[in-house]
């Protein structure tokens, strides 16, 4: 039987922060915003939302596969950001899809598009629904909505021992990867938050980003081959472990969010499972020495799997919020060879630059304890506070961006500065602002910022909300960033990604379009113009 996710936030229905883990959680944010208790919402129950009455007729030859049901509508109307649960919680879904379909072969999409064709619907790919972007969430303009879930073509089809490759479908979930390659030496270890729940093709059409802190970051560096369904055909790419054969047609669909078709089998790299693992934790005395630090380790070409800088009161518990340290959380990892040079050479140039390190003696447990394993705990928990926020009036959500490094501090220092203000101006209080890299490359991080704070009641919540949210995301855009680095462009991240990208570049992605989807059913109005 399929586990049963929230319709209304992320993670799964029979799953929660248990009261040892919201208890001092609680208590800090009351401290740090001088408050005796909480008011504690209760999350909606799906028969409290009204849903308007689907707009289609669902002939009998698709019945088996296309559900019109309350409860399948609801699970598939938003994503899971914060203002996404924050509607929930009012109780706000205007816009459901008006079907949602279940299709298990190749056929049975052809089918589905088929059908969307004929009765003038829009088609909504849809993997594991934890978009945060809008990008599944069905327009007010559309007059009939049919959502296309891949849930059931979730198989790993094929291993390549020789290559180090598989075939998979792409309506497969992380963990179920990993499964099924459990009997062998190899691993995909694409991981991310989302991981439990969201899928392949997903990742392909989101350009998501790993765990990876360098080397093995997005998912482009897995894609070995596509085979898309669309609305003019199917097409499937030459699989090669290189080519410079034109521009790539697999660059065309990773990132292309369903616009284009749906993505139904890739063939993705592996790696042999690590064995020998290192891990240290270092303090410096504040963010931009740790910056620097960081900085020199990725030019030097050691490959860290994980090299993320966080301020330390958003890393450890019971750091007081006046604390300016960062801690650098460094880890490497290899199937084939020890890593005591790479760990020492790195751990070398952060005590060149004031760094204090906490290395681990336990090499197999060294990323589970710690700081490193404060921080592993905290980022696998992190999305399960969400709704427990919105239950209790806590404004709280993030934003990513990169910048090359000879900018990264005057940057840094004036998004943290608009962020501040804006809730500020926006709330009537003071809220909190953090910053992490959560990726490094040779010219410069991924900024990954977290913001809280307390809504004004005298105002309503996600007009607070999208108001902090879309300011401070274009001012990235502003300052020379970009809109996202990991998350996808969506619905909200669009006007910001109109600013940022060539016009001459949308008009050939326009053309593209109406070539492989000239009726424009695939998701209009994201990345470019229905």
């Amino acid at each position: 039987m399929r586990r049963q996710k929230k319709f209304y936030a992320w993670g799964y229905a029979d799953e929660d922060l248990t009261q040892d883990e919201i208890r001092p959680w609680e208590a800090e944010i009351a401290q740090r915003y001088g408050l005796s208790g909480f008011d504690v919402k209760a999350p909606p129950k799906a028969d409290e939302i009204t849903l308007r009455a689907s707009r289609v007729e669902v002939p009998s030859a698709l019945q088996a596969m296309v559900r019109t049901d309350h409860l399948t509508r609801l699970e598939h109307s938003y994503g899971k950001a914060g203002f996404d649960t924050l509607r929930m919680f009012m109780r706000s879904v205007p816009n459901p899809p008006d079907a949602v379909a279940f299709p298990e072969t190749e056929e049975d999409i052809v089918k589905v598009l088929d059908w969307c064709d004929r009765i003038g619907a829009k088609a909504i790919p849809y993997g594991g629904g934890s978009s945060v972007v809008k990008g599944i969430e069905p327009s007010a303009a559309f007059d009939k909505v049919v959502t296309i879930s891949t849930r059931h073509m979730d198989k790993v089809l094929e291993v390549d021992a020789v290559s180090q490759a598989a075939r998979i479908q792409g309506g497969i979930y992380g963990p179920a990867i990993e499964d099924a390659l459990r009997d062998t030496p190899f691993t995909m270890r694409h991981y991310m938050q989302a991981y439990r729940c969201s899928t392949l093709g997903g990742w392909i059409a989101t350009r998501s980003g790993g765990h990876y802190a360098t080397l093995y970051t997005h998912i482009d560096d897995f894609v070995e081959s596509t085979r898309v369904v669309t609305p003019e055909g199917t097409l499937e790419t030459r699989r090669l472990p290189g080519s410079g054969a034109g521009p790539s047609p697999d660059r065309m669909f990773i990132g292309s969010e369903g616009i284009l078709g749906i993505i139904t089998e890739a063939w993705v790299r592996l790696r042999k499972k690590p064995t020998f693992r290192a891990s240290a934790s270092v303090r410096f005395r504040d963010f931009y020495t740790g910056a620097d630090a960081v900085r020199d380790i990725t030019q030097a070409g050691l490959y860290p799997a994980n090299c993320r800088l966080l301020e330390a009161r958003e890393a450890l518990p019971g750091i007081p919020w006046s604390n300016e340290e960062a801690v650098l959380v460094l880890a490497f990892e290899s199937p084939d060879h020890p890593l005591d040079a790479w760990m020492k050479r790195a751990l070398e140039i952060c005590a060149a630059h004031g760094g204090v390190a906490d290395q681990s003696d336990d090499d197999e447990n060294a990323h589970r304890s710690g700081a490193a394993g404060a921080w592993r705990n905290k980022f696998i928990r992190a999305p399960h506070y969400g709704e427990h926020a919105v239950a209790r009036g806590i404004l709280s959500s993030t934003f990513e961006t990169s910048m090359t490094w000879e900018r990264t501090r005057d940057f840094h220092a004036k998004i943290t500065k608009i962020a501040r203000d804006t809730i500020k101006a926006v709330t009537g209080r003071d809220g909190t602002v953090t910053c992490r890299f959560t990726h490094v490359y040779p010219d410069g991080p991924c900024l990954y910022f977290t913001f809280g704070g307390l809504f004004d009641p005298k105002k309503d919540a996600l007009a607070q909300f999208m108001e902090i949210l879309s300011t401070c995301t274009a001012a990235t855009v502003e300052h020379g960033g970009t809109t996202t680095h990991h998350h996808a462009v969506g619905r909200f991240h669009r006007p910001f990604y109109d600013r940022q990208r060539p016009e001459l570049f949308a008009r050939a992605l326009r053309g593209a379009k109406r070539e492989l989807d000239p009726k424009g059913m695939m998701n209009p109005g994201v990345l470019i113009d229905p």
